[in-house]
């Protein structure tokens, strides 16, 4: 609870950063912690953190988390939300879903008020013999990807109303996300959402509204307060100027530290990373006060009358709390809070709730990115008499490791300040042997079971089910539309890595209202409008082009990037075209063949629930080919919808973030997968791993790099539908084979930070445009590679695919044998030295074989343009171009 009221808030006072009341609940039976109404500056106090995407933290002042809080505080607070959602739900039993990492103990302690039949929570830690039976993403988080695993699975899909618990709702996006992932898997009629503050805004709520009706389901929302945060103009720049935090304080005196084994069943889970059942509960209340009694016995021996903070360990919140309780309960005093993935800025002045801090590394094995935690001391508003207090960090042994006490680890940063400090280890929770005590006659019922036993005493007792409630939680109901159809059929879930049918389809949130908006044909190219959404701005009416050598003179300078302007349009002769239309004819089987692979190989490893993301422009046709394909079944598998969106990458400047931020905010970012034609010596691939780390690491959501490509001649890739180094047909031409649409740009000057990255339309092409010719003979080729895809596939699932980057060795060592001293100036394999002819300043052309028929396009090329080729028999691809030093 605030000590002090809003006025004295430094990022009020400073910043100008205010946090406006709307609305609150009223609790006539709970005892004082909290105020009878409490009021947003009862439950947050402003917070700063340095982020471009979002500069303010919502510094809650009853969960614990960031401040060191009276343990019955954190409890009350969870059984006032409990008793809101029991509100709601009347006498109908639930399953309670809690948001890793923050609401994992507050999601428990909802769960255990209102007695739910099963609790679990969302993980981030892949743990083995654990199984995932879905997931979904979190855009703004600085960690993005939540995973569900109870043991065993169907702990969790019974078809009990779902209350989702997090500890605050700022627009509601997790929880859309999270709802939509989990109705597609396993569909409700009633979704509770819970939390202790609601911050959205009436968009927000309006939204909530229209993704309840999409599903058809009921979605209400509860919270112990309203509000919303009044942000200043500027406010990022003013945080980002601010001084660095120091972080890591040193006292002139290190403390000592401890360690404590605290006993635990290995069948009793210690918490709800894998389910949690109503019938845990007594073993695990049981094996708490055991574990209570060992550590206060501890705590009196060696530190007699010392105050103590708990601190929990990221997703390991709710067992340390209940600690802290029974330590409180003993008559000690206790303050709990817990450690965070989430960076944030620290000030030591009055009236800021971060008052010092601590960067440590991830105790965890193969966790490569620090782990938080601030304050960790005694609020200096709370006299206590005796010493300072004693820091007990309760970790699971996962997190017991060498990192824990190394230099730069938890214990040894919190020593270094002078804090004296007792690890207290808790032994992990089996999850196999979860799910033996679960399904072999050991007296625990799943959900399920808990659920039919429900439906039938009702039935037997002459009980009627329950009316809906007509009372809700908020004055602005959240409630959707009530069909009154029955629960939909739950999807056979299909085995990892097999198709076993079409995946439930859950509708795109719908457009935002600010932002860029998708092009579309023919306005904007000459794809059809369902073939593809373009993320790019039109930039038809600017002039980009520039005579290619004059652009190059200036990209080799310096003194321009490539992506700043565009090369004039080459347009071949009557010959050259003849020669396009040859090699399409016969390579159109080979071509559907390298379609069918990846986009099987993509679907039997990535589910059916993808998301088309190509790489503009060359990955656009190799895109819709993969969508037709899917479209038209295959095997088993029905005739998929895939939505497809074409993105821009650029080398040196990573991928369109913007495009990023459109994409993760209509889709589960996790299903996206990224499209491309092939690939050289793997810049792209590598560019597109890094560009989707920064992405990620700047607070956005975790995308997955794994590129799928028709071919992979430089075996940079592991998803592919061949590495042979053949000619793909949509290399032979330029924009005339890519929907009329331009390479992409970057250009400062006329592209905002708002903004899609560009492109133009060359409508004016539009008689010599080939695109749908491309797309629709490869289609035609389908129905005769069907068997030839699902024996490849095959061989390739059983194959080792892991990329051994031997592209780029090769190209290691032409640059040696022929002086080249920029690595980008050779472009390996036949797509890429097709481009050098049609886009660059060619210096000649290597081929393995002097007349080989995937290279005789470029053979016509280099003839036109004057270009030496070279024949290299030991050559690891079929051909490469290399571009003109214009600086020599």
């Amino acid at each position: 609870m605030s000590e002090s009221g809003p006025e004295s808030y430094w990022a009020t006072r400073i910043l100008g950063i205010e946090l406006l009341h709307r609305e609150c609940f009223r609790h006539s039976d709970r005892p004082d912690a909290l105020p009878e109404r409490p009021v947003i500056s009862d439950l947050l106090q402003p917070g700063l953190r340095k982020n471009p995407r979002r500069a303010h933290l919502l510094v809650s002042t009853v969960l614990g988390k960031h401040l060191p809080t009276d343990p019955l505080v954190v409890r009350d607070a969870g059984d006032r939300l409990g008793d809101l959602v029991r509100g709601v739900l009347g006498e109908q039993d639930a399953v309670t879903l809690g948001f890793a990492e923050t609401a994992t103990g507050l999601g428990h302690c909802v769960a255990t008020r209102i007695d739910a039949a099963c609790y679990l929570h969302s993980t981030r830690r892949v743990v083995p013999g654990a199984r995932t039976l879905t997931g979904f993403e979190e855009g703004h988080s600085h960690a993005t990807s939540h995973l569900l695993q109870p043991m065993p699975g169907d702990a969790f899909t019974a078809g009990l109303p779902l209350v989702l618990v997090d500890d605050e709702i700022s627009t509601g996006n997790t929880a859309l996300d999270a709802i939509a992932a989990l109705h597609e898997f396993a569909p409700r009629t009633h979704y509770v959402l819970a939390a202790l503050v609601d911050m959205r805004t009436e968009d927000d709520r309006a939204r909530f509204a229209r993704i309840a009706a999409e599903l058809g389901a009921r979605i209400d929302t509860v919270c112990l307060a309203t509000g919303s945060a009044v942000l200043p103009d500027g406010l990022v720049g003013a945080v980002s100027d601010l001084p660095e935090a120091e972080l890591n304080p040193v006292a002139a005196m290190r403390g000592d530290s401890t360690r404590l084994d605290l006993p635990w069943p290995q069948d009793v889970p210690d918490g709800g990373r894998h389910g949690f059942l109503r019938a845990d509960r007594p073993a695990f209340e049981q094996a708490g006060a055991a574990a209570a009694k060992m550590l206060r016995d501890q705590l009196i021996t060696e530190y007699p009358d010392r105050p103590i903070v708990v601190l929990a360990h990221e997703e390991l919140m709710y067992l340390p709390l209940c600690l802290a309780v029974m330590l409180a309960d003993s008559g000690i005093p206790v303050r709990y809070q817990t450690t965070t993935r989430s960076p944030a800025y620290v000030l030591d002045e009055p009236g800021y709730p971060l008052r010092r801090g601590f960067r440590f590394l991830a105790p965890e094995p193969g966790e490569e990115q620090p782990r938080f935690l601030y304050n960790a001391s005694w609020p200096d508003t709370l006299p206590v008499t005796g010493a300072d207090p004693v820091l007990v960090f309760v970790v699971d042994t996962p997190g017991d490791s060498a990192q824990l006490y190394t230099p730069g680890g938890l214990v040894d940063v919190l020593t270094a300040a002078g804090s004296d400090v007792l690890v207290a280890v808790v032994p992990g929770a089996d999850p196999v042997a979860l799910e033996a005590a679960r399904t072999q006659g050991t007296g625990v019922q799943s959900p399920a079971a808990t659920a039919e036993a429900w439906a039938s005493a009702r039935l037997e007792s002459g009980v009627p089910a329950p009316p809906e409630p007509e009372v809700h939680s908020q004055p602005e109901s959240e409630v959707s539309a009530r069909p009154g159809t029955e629960v939909p059929a739950r999807p056979e879930r299909p085995q990892a890595g097999v198709c076993s049918g079409q995946a439930a389809h859950v509708p795109a949130r719908p457009e935002p209202a600010n932002g860029p908006r998708p092009l579309y044909g023919p306005g904007f190219g000459s794809y059809a409008r369902d073939d593809v959404a373009w993320l790019l701005k039109d930039l038809s009416a600017a002039e980009l082009e520039a005579d290619l050598a004059y652009r190059e003179q200036r990209i080799q300078a310096g003194l321009a990037h490539y992506a700043e302007s565009l090369p004039i349009e080459y347009q071949p002769d009557a010959a050259y075209r003849e020669l396009f239309d040859r090699v399409l004819d016969d390579s159109a089987q080979r071509l559907a063949l390298a379609v069918g692979t990846v986009a099987e190989l993509v679907v039997a490893e990535r589910g059916t629930g993808i998301v088309l993301a190509s790489l503009a422009r060359a990955g656009t046709p190799i895109g819709i080919l993969i969508r037709r394909w899917l479209a038209t079944g295959h095997g088993s598998r029905p005739g998929l919808d895939i939505p497809h969106y074409a993105v821009s990458i650029v080398r040196d400047r990573g991928i369109d973030t913007v495009a990023l931020d459109y994409l993760a905010g209509r889709h589960n970012a996790a299903d996206v997968v990224f499209v491309d034609g092939w690939t050289g010596k793997g810049a792209i691939a590598k560019e597109l791993t890094e560009a989707l780390d920064a992405y990620h690491a700047a607070g956005g959501a975790r995308f997955d790099a794994d590129l799928a490509v028709l071919a992979d001649p430089g075996h940079c890739v592991r998803t592919y539908g061949t590495r042979d180094d053949f000619l793909i047909a949509s290399a032979c031409l330029n924009s005339t084979v890519s929907g009329l649409v331009s390479r992409t740009v970057l250009n400062r000057d006329l592209i905002g930070p708002e903004d899609f990255h560009g492109a133009k339309f060359y409508a004016d092409l539009a008689a010599d445009d080939v695109s749908g010719r491309l797309v629709d003979t490869v289609t035609a080729a389908f129905d005769s590679v069907r068997d030839r895809v699902t024996e490849q596939v095959g061989h390739l699932r059983a194959a080792d695919r892991t990329p051994t980057w031997a592209g780029w060795a090769s190209v290691e060592r032409v640059r040696a044998e022929y002086g080249v001293d920029n690595v980008n100036f050779v472009k390996p394999g036949v797509g890429e030295t097709t481009r050098v002819l049609l886009r660059r300043v060619p210096w000649r052309v290597l081929v393995r074989e002097p007349d080989a028929a995937e290279h005789a396009h470029i053979r016509l090329l280099a003839q036109a343009r004057e270009v030496p080729v070279e024949v290299v028999p030991e050559l690891a691809y079929s051909c490469m171009g290399l571009i003109k030093d214009v600086r020599r």
